[in-house]
């Protein structure tokens, strides 16, 4: 039987440093994408649900970086910085997550886009410097479902546009 992408030696390696998370939205994979590219759609749904951000400075390009800060319903505020480390319109992102430029706890991720019948299937990928980095993620900022809350978000988001689309 051949390996699959989940089950390759690479993966093995990463698997007690990831969180994978993914989801189907219903919209074509060029918007789905587009809301993940341009700073004028982030800003409407990125973060997990009561948070909003506020962006510094965004230069969507292979070496550019997203500076911004995420505003928690608390009062907390986040400071965040990703810089993009492969572009591959409308298919697939790859990123580094920090808190600031040179961090050394920053994680990298992979998001992809597949198309999905008329909808497009979303993965993220995200592998941790270590796995208390990891754990850490997961049990202190509930990385697993603020991840989900913001995949939610998007799909709510895009799934406007398709209908404000609709109604033109």
């Amino acid at each position: 039987m051949a390996a699959t992408g989940r089950d390759t030696p690479a993966r093995a390696a990463t698997a007690d440093r990831e969180i994978v998370i993914s989801r189907v939205i219903g919209a074509p994979r060029e918007l789905v994408f587009e809301a993940f590219t341009e700073v004028r759609h982030l800003s409407r749904w990125w973060g997990p649900e009561g948070f909003t951000t506020t962006t510094r400075a965004f230069e969507f390009r292979v070496g550019g970086a997203w500076d911004f800060v995420m505003h928690g319903p608390d009062g907390t505020d986040y400071q965040e910085w990703i810089s993009w480390t492969e572009i591959a319109p409308p298919s697939r992102i790859a990123l580094l997550h920090g808190e600031s430029h040179g961090d050394p706890n920053a994680f990298e991720s992979t998001l992809t886009f597949t198309p999905d019948g008329e909808a497009t299937r979303i993965e993220m990928r995200t592998v941790f410097p270590t796995k208390e980095l990891r754990d850490e993620a997961v049990e202190k900022y509930h990385a697993i479902e603020g991840g989900r809350q913001t995949m939610d978000n998007l799909a709510a988001y895009v799934a406007e546009i398709v209908r404000q689309g609709a109604e033109d």
